[in-house]
């Protein structure tokens, strides 16, 4: 698996699927939206640590900056 995000791709993710965390633990997002917005959630947070996005690579697309 290569790693295909940067770093600002992987902290933002980490902190959107943070703040879903956090609305869904305060109940603000309930029912379907809730369950869907969560699952995108965990996506986002394995992807933003790992860092690498399946879909970037099917579309071929990178933000990581390569060391020269």
């Amino acid at each position: 698996m290569k790693l295909n995000m940067g770093k600002a791709d992987r902290v933002i993710r980490i902190l959107l699927a943070l703040a879903v965390g956090y609305l869904y633990y305060t109940k603000i997002i309930t029912g379907s939206l809730s369950t869907v917005l969560m699952i995108i959630a965990f996506i986002f947070l394995i992807t933003g640590i790992v860092g690498s996005c399946p879909l970037y690579t099917l579309f071929g697309i990178k933000t990581r900056r390569h060391a020269h």
